[in-house]
């Protein structure tokens, strides 16, 4: 009789143990988060407070969406598809220039991560070689956006170069076969082409050239914010503790990333943090919070793409964002 009495009870611990579960899974609240594109060293820090379980310590059942694009995630988060995103900032102010509901909480390139890379061997030397040739990169990406304003910078007709639809993946290929002249890529990979290319590799920062907006930054949907705004509080605080986290030990945060994303190398996932947190920092996030915006530099980006790109709808760049949701006491390393 107590061997069949086990089973029953074990059963009925077990129910209990599930329904405990459940409660606690009931208790977080769904939140949805759209990357820029698909995951790599510079979303680390939240695949790294997902797998800690701080988003669910505070109260957050976080679903990560690998992106396309900023420009479909800053669409996706205005249009309330998804609750926040991550999106290039001049990206980020398009959209809310035709109408998207958007709020940039936390910077997470400070500087502008955008580069163009070429071969030496092509002829290139620089931007002034660009006209005739052909560019090769997603056509949701943020520097075909931003094209006008680098192409301007640098005294070139913006309508004087072809651009190639490439996915992310194929860049380096199709710049190694030659079939697109230039691609455009952050400068988190920069060590990847450095590698393959040696001392043929050509490359510009747009920080560089005076094109240094703030890059990738974390959006909320602005209505969602109105309704949650203390959900969206904790969430800040944790994302803002996990960034910080990883700039002391990366190690940590690669393995969550790598443990939750395949194909991914660890070696270049490494190399690419290195540059991100060179990316990160700069006199508001050392000195203010990390992730925390300049209201000047806001503006600065508002006038260039309203000047150089346009806007179907002006409005005032102080309402694009708000650094009311970090803790300011933590902040970037100062190297």
């Amino acid at each position: 009789m107590r061997l069949r009495a086990f089973p029953v009870l074990k059963t009925a611990f077990c129910a209990l143990g599930l329904a405990a579960a459940s409660g606690m899974a009931s208790a977080a609240d769904s939140m949805s988060l759209m990357l820029n594109w698909t995951p790599t060293a510079d979303h680390a820090p939240i695949y790294f407070a997902k797998a800690k379980g701080w988003y669910t310590e505070a109260g957050i059942d976080l679903a990560i969406e690998a992106g396309k694009g900023s420009v479909l995630s800053a669409q996706r988060v205005g249009s309330g598809g998804a609750n926040l995103g991550i999106a290039d900032l001049p990206t980020a102010i398009q959209a809310v220039g035709k109408g998207a509901d958007l709020k940039a909480i936390m910077a997470i390139y400070a500087n502008s991560p955008q580069g163009f890379y070429w071969l030496k061997s092509s002829g290139i030397n620089g931007p002034k070689d660009f006209a005739g040739r052909k560019i090769g990169n997603p056509p949701g990406d943020a520097a075909r956006l931003m094209w006008p304003a680098f192409a301007k910078k640098t005294g070139i007709d913006p309508a004087a170069v072809n651009f190639v639809n490439l996915s992310p993946q194929a860049k380096v290929g199709a710049l190694k076969s030659k079939s697109v002249d230039i691609i455009s890529d952050f400068y988190n990979e920069h060590d990847l082409k450095a590698r393959e290319f040696g001392n043929d590799l050509g490359f510009v920062a747009w920080r560089t050239v005076g094109v240094n907006v703030y890059g990738n930054s974390l959006f909320v949907n602005g209505a969602y914010l109105k309704a949650n705004p203390e959900r969206i509080r904790k969430f800040a605080a944790v994302t803002q503790r996990a960034y910080a986290a990883c700039v002391k030990d990366f190690a940590p945060c690669l393995d969550a990333l790598t443990a939750s994303v395949s194909g991914l190398t660890p070696d270049n996932q490494r190399d690419q943090w290195e540059r991100i947190k060179q990316l990160m920092r700069d006199d508001t996030t050392t000195k203010v919070g990390l992730g925390a915006f300049d209201a000047a530099r806001i503006k600065g980006d508002y006038e260039l793409v309203q000047s150089l790109i346009g806007l179907d709808k002006p409005f005032d760049p102080a309402t694009l964002f708000t650094n009311d949701y970090l803790d300011k006491g933590v902040r970037m390393s100062a190297e």
